[in-house]
């Protein structure tokens, strides 16, 4: 890939500049030397295709402050992924289903973040699309497609991470039915092993007491690090501790854009980026090339083993 943009890092506010040096270790002439070093360690993997964009390599530099060890790793699974994960990678392409979940108001992603120079605020409405006509994989496929604008044009998401608020209104059976621990352990591992997202706290607000008993399951599958940032808030004042209700969107009391205004902002952000998915397409792993043990669901989630055992070869 050699377009003209392909060197160039958008400059940081000031705040979070100094946000990147103080947390992250940035160094900013060192930047571009890592940059190269990646490229150079990208172009030597048999196995591997993948994006050599500037501003897309320093969001994974970010993401693992600035472990080049740990960079390589995230983008070798980031991209390893796509084969491992099917449900969320296949045919990840901007058509009517991406856009109709989107309009559901479902996913979203608050203009301002928390402080001028704080984390993103995303929004998850889980209740608001519809169980029977799209599956909580289709869902989650579209929120990776969001997550991938942001690792290219969200600096304060990628230096300072996220915090998620979960709204269980109107999750019903049918919703919580679509939610299997296989599905949310692969969510915890591709967290925590590809994506170069740094979350900082998930909320749940307006949870059923059914709904308790998932959460003690998922946390179980997470690290005591992941665990420590999940809260269930059972009035929505106990979450102003974290969010203050002026980073709210209107509906829910502040004056961080309407529901309405971010999914129409997002739906015309994903319709600008439908040739980007479609060219995004071409880049993943041939694990047939890779030097040692393949990366796939047995070997990342240790899922599908006490099947494969049955296997006579």
């Amino acid at each position: 890939m050699s377009d003209s943009n392909n060197n160039v890092i958008r400059p940081l506010s000031a705040e979070l500049e100094q946000n990147a040096q103080e947390q992250l270790g940035e160094v900013p002439e060192r930047i571009p030397e890592d940059i190269e070093m990646l490229r150079v360690w990208i172009s030597k993997q048999p196995h591997l295709k993948a994006c050599t964009d500037a501003q897309f390599l320093v969001a994974f530099l970010r993401g693992c402050k600035y472990s080049l060890e740990k960079t390589k790793q995230k983008l070798d699974n980031f991209y390893a992924m796509r084969g491992a994960v099917p449900e969320l990678y296949k045919n990840r392409l901007v058509e009517n289903k991406q856009l109709d979940i989107l309009k559901t108001g479902c996913l979203l992603r608050l203009p301002k973040p928390l402080k001028e120079a704080g984390p993103r605020i995303h929004v998850s409405r889980y209740g608001h699309y519809d169980s029977n006509k799209y599956s909580i994989a289709e869902v989650l496929q579209v929120s990776t497609m969001l997550g991938e604008i942001q690792i290219r044009e969200d600096d304060n998401a990628m230096v300072m991470g996220f915090v998620e608020i979960i709204d269980m209104k109107g999750v019903g059976a049918g919703h919580l039915f679509q939610f299997d621990a296989v599905l949310v352990k692969k969510l915890a591992v591709l967290g925590d092993k590809a994506w170069p997202y740094r979350p900082k706290g998930f909320h749940f607000v307006n949870a059923p007491t059914s709904a308790e008993k998932f959460m003690s399951i998922a946390k179980s599958l997470m690290s005591e690090k992941i665990r420590k940032r999940f809260h269930i808030h059972s009035k929505l004042e106990s979450l102003y501790e974290y969010v203050p209700k002026e980073c709210l969107p209107t509906e829910y009391g502040g004056s961080n854009g309407t529901i309405q205004n971010v999914v129409d902002t997002w739906t015309q952000k994903l319709l600008s980026y439908k040739e980007f998915f479609e060219e995004d397409a071409q880049y993943g792993t041939n694990e047939k090339l890779r030097r040692g043990q393949p990366v796939n669901s047995e070997s990342l989630f240790g899922i599908e083993g006490s099947f494969r055992k049955l296997d006579i070869d």
